[in-house]
């Protein structure tokens, strides 16, 4: 049975009213305490205070404050009143039973709209929030477009003052060229009006008489043929050119060498690196440098580098989707698959890397050596050793010389031997 708190005290304005209620030693807490618009409850077990009041509060802006072993309420009147006692007085239990269901389910009505209001209110800060974040992207983006236009525009610019400036040059290259044909044309003109003066007779009286030999046109043939010789350049100088060969991409000897394997081969690179696919969904949102297979490659390779062997695999996995037919890129995610110890995978992309890595040729050495290595390895974390010694030996095969393959292999075969004695 709960033990009902009677001592309390009270007092009252025209607005609140504030009531102090002992604690007899109880620890309260504010989940102790239940108040409606005219029901008041505090359970401190083995302790009970319930007062139905005398008149309706404001229980939203009405405070409790528990200390020194007392509660003191401060209970604002919804109009203001002086009220003749704290309780209602004279109320029956069935009244006071109705009250006190009232007052729940208010509270319970009140709790739910306070919820729903929140996860409202909730709802318009996440819808704000998302609307704030895509006009920062569309600034973002429109300051970028912006960037790029007036980039776009300066080039222009440039472009056509360079435009300009040619023609200008062209221009002047014109007309000194033509003051200088002008000025080659005068002392011929002059040296045609000294010999027409010549072919005249020097006698006053018969001014109009001409030679006979210019009806014939004689002297006009002679005369034109003499300007010919002089406007004939002059012979060419004798110089020395000097021709640069291509050097050869291949060290070895050309008797030593396989020439046609190693045109297929410089032929083979050269057709897959033009093999883009560009026609892919992931490509709308990146930029011209990053759908280029050899900046995912350098970019994956940094990521490796810094340990972080996932990102790598991805970098490769986009730059094997724009181009299937480089072996690196196989290479290069075959080491990631290693670390990740995807060792299936592994096989696959270094068997793949052999595939691409014909015709054998001096140039494609190396790749081919850490393929067989890093399939090897991977066979041998299977523990698939004799599958493992096999790509070992092919390394040695290509680079015999090479003391770190040659201990590997030494251990396989220690392994593949201790393998075979214990069973």
């Amino acid at each position: 049975m709960p033990v009902w708190l009677r001592e309390h005290s009270w007092r009252q304005s025209l607005t609140a009213v504030y009531l102090s209620l002992p604690l007899r030693g109880a620890r309260a807490t504010a989940a102790n305490i239940f108040c409606s618009e005219q029901y008041l409850k505090v359970s401190i077990p083995p302790f009970l205070f319930e007062a139905v009041l005398y008149a309706p509060i404001d229980d939203t802006n009405s405070t409790a404050k528990i200390g020194n072993g007392n509660i003191f309420f401060t209970l604002y009147k919804k109009e203001p009143a002086m009220w003749d006692s704290l309780t209602l007085a004279n109320a029956d239990k069935e009244k006071l039973q109705h009250l006190r269901e009232n007052a729940i389910l208010e509270v319970q009505e009140k709790a739910k709209e306070e919820t729903k209001a929140k996860k409202i209110t909730k709802q318009e800060n996440k819808k704000y929030a998302l609307e704030a974040t895509m006009k920062l992207e569309e600034a973002e983006r429109k300051r970028i477009e912006d960037l790029k236009e007036k980039e776009r525009q300066k080039v222009t610019k440039e472009l056509e003052l360079w435009k300009n400036q040619q023609k200008d040059g062209d221009k002047y290259k014109s007309i000194q060229a033509k003051e200088e044909l002008h000025q080659e044309k005068e002392p011929l003109k002059e040296r045609k009006n000294e010999k027409l003066n010549k072919t005249w007779i020097p006698n006053e009286g018969s001014s109009k008489t001409r030679l006979k030999s210019t009806r014939g046109g004689g002297s006009c043939s002679i005369f034109s043929q003499d300007l010919k010789e002089e406007q004939l350049p002059a012979p060419r100088a004798a110089a020395t050119i000097k021709v640069n060969f291509t050097p050869r991409v291949f060290p070895t000897a050309l008797r030593e060498s396989r020439v046609a394997e190693e045109e297929e081969w410089l032929h083979k690179q050269a057709e897959a690196r033009r093999i883009i696919n560009s026609d892919l969904s992931e490509l709308e949102d990146l930029k011209e440098e990053e759908k280029n297979p050899d900046w995912l490659k350098d970019k994956g390779n940094k990521m490796f580098a810094m340990g972080d062997y996932l990102g790598a695999v991805n970098a490769y996995n986009l730059a094997v989707r724009l181009n299937n037919k480089l072996p690196l890129l196989y290479l290069n995610r075959a080491a990631c698959h290693l670390k990740l110890r995807n060792l299936h995978k592994a096989i696959e992309d270094s068997s793949k890397a052999l595939e691409l890595l014909t015709p054998p040729v001096p140039d494609n050495e190396n790749a081919r050596v850490k393929a067989h290595v890093r399939r090897g390895t991977a066979f041998c974390q299977l523990e698939l050793y004799t599958e493992g010694l096999q790509d070992y030996e092919a390394a040695l095969k290509i680079d015999p010389k090479n003391k770190i393959i040659e201990k590997d292999a030494e251990k396989i075969r220690q392994l593949i031997q201790g393998t075979m004695q214990s069973s």
